[in-house]
């Protein structure tokens, strides 16, 4: 019986003890800057062809995520759980074509678009704002094309990446940033300036 309670009390002080650890501190990275319309991806003009009700949608006053300690768990809790849920696969293997697919990882499989697309769902459904969740086009070290998702908050630009667990900095990735939505319409597409960046509020 000593046993039994003492492993109930031990179990307890563990699950007291976890929510401490995993809400250590956000961090503060700098806002990426912004520049004119630009030309709006393949892609996403597929998307919303096949589903319309996820792209028919009012534009709204841009909004930040506040970044509390409690937020800050729950963004990386999804980026884990959805980089391990999906299966990378290219997009010609998967979808038999060269040209731009994207979607939802309706088979549990996908490439870098899927995964953003799945993370933005998922943190909308949480309650976090459509209008600080974007799809992100950037080009990587090797200059080749990729897609991700900026989570803008009160602490500054964030990314959510199917390359890694890690929820780094815009600035920290080594990419080349090229566009992403605007947070007031997601079907309008704006021109990430080179090499400009604001400091965290």
């Amino acid at each position: 019986m000593f046993a039994s309670a003492f492993r109930l009390f031990f179990l307890a002080a563990v699950a007291f003890a976890a929510p401490a650890h995993a809400l250590a501190e956000a961090p503060k990275a700098s806002f990426a800057v912004t520049g004119e319309a630009t030309s709006i991806p393949y892609g996403w003009m597929d998307f919303c062809s096949r589903r319309p009700q996820e792209c028919r949608q009012g534009a709204l006053p841009a909004d930040d995520v506040e970044l509390t300690r409690e937020a800050w768990a729950q963004i990386a809790e999804i980026n884990r759980a959805v980089n391990a849920a999906i299966e990378p696969i290219s997009n010609l293997e998967h979808w038999g074509t060269i040209a731009d697919h994207w979607d939802y990882p309706t088979d549990g499989k996908g490439d870098c678009k899927i995964y953003a697309l799945e993370k933005r769902r998922r943190l909308i459904e949480m309650g976090f704002p459509r209008q600080a969740l974007l799809m992100t086009i950037v080009r990587d070290q090797h200059d080749q094309g990729h897609t991700i998702l900026t989570l803008r908050t009160s602490r500054g630009d964030f990314i959510l990446d199917n390359l890694t667990d890690a929820v780094k900095p815009w600035e920290k990735t080594g990419y080349r940033f090229v566009k992403r939505q605007s947070q007031e319409d997601p079907n309008v597409w704006l021109a990430i300036e080179a090499r400009r960046r604001v400091g965290a509020r």
